[in-house]
């Protein structure tokens, strides 16, 4: 069997190879076992097992393949055409064994695998507790609960819903005011209605796109030993929450992110005017989604290494494109055939070769006529380099004249003044564009983006013996992974080298294809219920764990593309739900048992606000919260031993207005290499990969940051400042504090209890309350 193979591709190297390999004749590649099954343009080529029914045996066995006459096979060589294919076309063939050198195949049980089946809208199911169905998604889930003797949980309380909807939609408590107005409104849509405020205000893209930016690997830095600057990744950070707030529908916040550069190429030229025409600048801010790939972790040493750098850029391009919008773990195929998934080696590395003739690059986001002025008034750098070098020339002169006199220290002063004087002239705002700064030190605003290589110097991609770059074999082309092209009904070959993210960005976007809608739809689930219905987000694959109610994604997808990919829309037909709308607070002994995980939804999920949430709450709660939005990332102050694990203080340089330092949580800086303390401890995504899911740990040092930390001290003290403004009375400073954090009134056991609090810390510290203390 061994030597049958090795005959076999001993003959197709001599004979087919120079045709049906890297330059695809026909469509055909006969290079791997998916470029057989695949075909060209006459069908498939192999049907393993069955040589009659190959159409590579009988264009060998009729003398048509190949055409030259003096390559035709011998009656031996077509014979060992046959067997080879008789014998299941052996080697090649040996199933999913991820071996390195060989190419798995794709069977029948790959291309019906859940994940990748076509998407198909399911019925909505009948119920007998019809009462109980307000959207069809309610349908599909009270079926399964039927089934198992359940059904769903009662109605969570109107205070309860408010809040819910508040921290789901905008991640900030609604105000006592607020929860007022929603509890005291008698309109049948109340609920709806409160949804709608909710969707339209600008903090929801907040909320939401720190949720999307898990996914991106978000970060203002490259991590590693240097943890390298990424000075523009906020441009990509605010183009996600402009995005989601604008109801961007997500076909189009998938291309723009791939190739919004191919799909949109533009420039920033004027036409008359000052003012930059509509379409350009939503071209720029295509570009800038593009920034989702600028974003990667980066050893900075491998730099000095050109193809290890553009390796490990290719690398993660690809691993993170598959991760965020396939659910898949492609980089499982890098150094062999994917272990369980339908990925072959060649695959991954056709998907890198995509990516191949791009390349990261800074580009103005400003006009001609503000770059003109920036060199217009260059002169002014020049003026403090020059400042600063007389300063250093002085300094030189001291080091050898000794001890200073009072004159010396006078001019050092002056030379010091004069640096001060030279940067406080420093033009602050562009005079061509009113309103908009320029970058630290009157820099050009830029932002990174994917640009394209020129011509010649696109680095070819080779397969990889064990995905070791030292150990090229065949070269390959851009494509696409075979199965799911097959499943799309395109051919997997693309472009190259542009254009390829294009036609890519294109046929991740298809609205049949297998995956992205499904993938999608599943991470707005599990945002708002805390899981999945596939719980492992990132991984659709055979190791993931298979959907809780298939028909119920495949009908959400369905849903998501037929509602234009409006993730709005999604929100709606979700919370707008008697299952978002259970409450969570119930006792039920028989389903507990039957479902303890709650995967049924037999109930609400209880959830921990996340690490940013929670920042911003304290500062609501405190009533110090800068909502102001976007912008270069904020740097808040920071205690002596929460920076001692920093390798270099001036890495955390603090931004300098106060104000700024209760931004919220989304807008603070990230580091790689050194994330917030408070982050840290509430679970902050690991970010040098797609995150898929945060972790939910409950641990001491999150109550010991509660406790000790001056940032929880400086807002309780905030706090209890607003509550005493109200008014004299602890019994109302109880009341509104209850309201304020915690939406609701306190009991009348919590109102005594915390009345004499009061009332003993009066006594201890000799104070006396205001009147109106019981």
């Amino acid at each position: 069997r061994v030597r049958l193979e090795r005959d076999f591709r001993e003959l197709l190297a001599e004979r087919c190879l120079s045709c049906h390999g890297e330059k695809r004749k026909a469509g055909l590649d006969l290079r791997t076992r998916a470029g057989m099954l695949h075909g060209g343009e006459s069908g498939p080529a192999l049907v393993p097992g069955a040589a009659d029914k190959s159409l590579l045996y009988a264009m060998v066995r009729k003398g048509e393949m190949p055409p030259q006459e003096d390559k035709k096979l011998t009656a031996a060589q077509i014979a060992l055409v046959k067997a080879w294919i008789d014998a299941g076309a052996p080697g090649a063939d040996a199933g999913h064994t991820g071996q390195e050198g060989t190419e798995t195949p794709i069977t029948e049980a790959d291309r019906q695998f859940w994940a990748f089946r076509q998407l198909v809208r399911p019925p909505v199911p009948a119920v007998r507790h019809t009462d109980r169905v307000r959207t069809p998604v309610d349908a599909f889930l009270l079926a399964r609960l039927e089934s198992s003797g359940l059904t769903f949980a009662p109605d969570a309380d109107r205070t309860t819903l408010v809040r819910r909807a508040y921290f789901d939609l905008l991640g900030l408590p609604p105000t006592p005011a607020e929860v007022d107005a929603f509890l005291a409104d008698p309109h049948a849509d109340a609920y709806e209605r409160l949804l709608d405020r909710l969707l339209a205000s600008p903090h929801h893209g907040e909320r939401w796109g720190r949720h999307w930016l898990d996914v991106a690997r978000y970060a203002d830095s490259g991590g590693y030993e240097t943890d390298i600057y990424y000075k523009n990744a906020w441009r990509y950070r605010d183009w996600v929450v402009k995005a989601m707030n604008d109801d961007m529908p997500y076909d189009r916040f998938v291309r723009e992110q791939v190739a919004g550069d191919e799909l949109s190429p533009n420039d920033l030229s004027l036409e008359g005017s000052y003012v930059l025409a509509k379409e350009k600048v939503e071209h720029l801010r295509a570009r800038i989604a593009t920034g989702f790939y600028a974003l990667g972790p980066q050893v900075h040493e491998s730099n000095m290494d050109g193809k290890k750098i553009v390796h490990e850029r290719l690398t993660d391009w690809v691993d993170t494109t598959g991760s965020a919008f396939l659910g898949l773990t492609l980089g499982c195929a890098r150094c062999h055939d994917h272990k369980f998934d339908p990925v072959s080696q060649e695959d991954y590395y056709r998907l890198q070769a995509v990516f191949a003739g791009s390349k990261e690059e800074d580009i103005p986001v400003v006009h001609a006529m503000a770059i003109a002025s920036n060199k217009q008034h260059y002169p002014r750098i020049l003026a403090i380099d020059e400042a600063r070098r007389a300063y250093r020339l002085f300094e030189q002169r001291m080091s050898q004249k000794g001890r200073r006199t009072p004159e010396d220290e006078a001019e050092r002063r002056r030379l010091l003044e004069q640096i001060a004087k030279a940067v406080l002239e420093l033009p602050e705002s562009i005079p061509d564009a009113p309103g908009g700064p320029w970058d630290g030190l009157m820099e050009v605003p830029t932002a990174t983006v994917l640009g394209h290589e020129r011509p010649g110097f696109v680095p070819a991609v080779h397969v990889l013996r064990r995905g070791d770059l030292s150990r090229p074999k065949e070269r390959v082309t851009p494509g696409l992974p075979a199965l799911l092209a097959t499943a799309t009904g395109v051919k997997p070959d693309l472009p190259g080298p542009t254009g390829g993210r294009k036609e890519l960005a294109l046929w991740l976007t298809k609205p049949d294809h297998p995956l992205t809608a499904r993938v999608m739809v599943n991470r707005i689930w599990h945002w708002h219920f805390g899981q999945g219905l596939v719980s492992t987000p990132n991984d659709f694959g055979k190791m993931g764990q298979p959907p809780s109610h298939p028909e119920l994604l495949d009908w959400l997808a369905s849903e998501f593309v037929a509602r234009g990919w409006s993730i709005k829309a999604m929100h709606r037909l979700i919370m707008t739900s008697a299952t978002y709308q259970q409450t969570s607070l119930v006792q039920n002994e028989k389903a507990r048992k039957i479902d303890p995980e709650n995967r049924l939804l037999w109930r609400m999920n209880r959830q921990r606000l996340t690490a940013e949430a929670l920042w911003d709450n304290i500062h609501a709660t405190a009533g110090t919260i800068n909502l102001k939005m976007g912008g270069r990332p904020v740097v808040p102050p920071l205690a002596e031993d929460e920076l001692s694990a920093l390798r270099d203080r001036w890495q955390w340089t603090v931004t300098a207005d106060q104000k700024e330092h209760t931004r919220r949580g989304l807008y603070l800086l990230v580091r790689r290499n050194f994330r917030f303390p408070m982050f840290e401890a509430f679970d902050a995504p690991v970010n040098s990969v797609s995150c898929p899911v945060r972790d939910t740990t409950t641990v001491a040092p999150q109550a010991l940051w509660f406790l000790n930390n001056r940032t929880t001290y400086r807002q309780a003290t905030e706090f209890a400042g607003r509550l005493a403004r109200s008014g004299n009375d602890p019994a109302a400073w109880v009341e509104q504090a209850w309201r304020i954090a915690l939406g609701r009134s306190p009991t009348a056991d919590e109102k005594r209890e915390a009345v004499e609090l009061f009332e003993a810390l009066a006594k201890r510290d000799n104070v006396k309350l205001p009147d109106g203390a019981s």
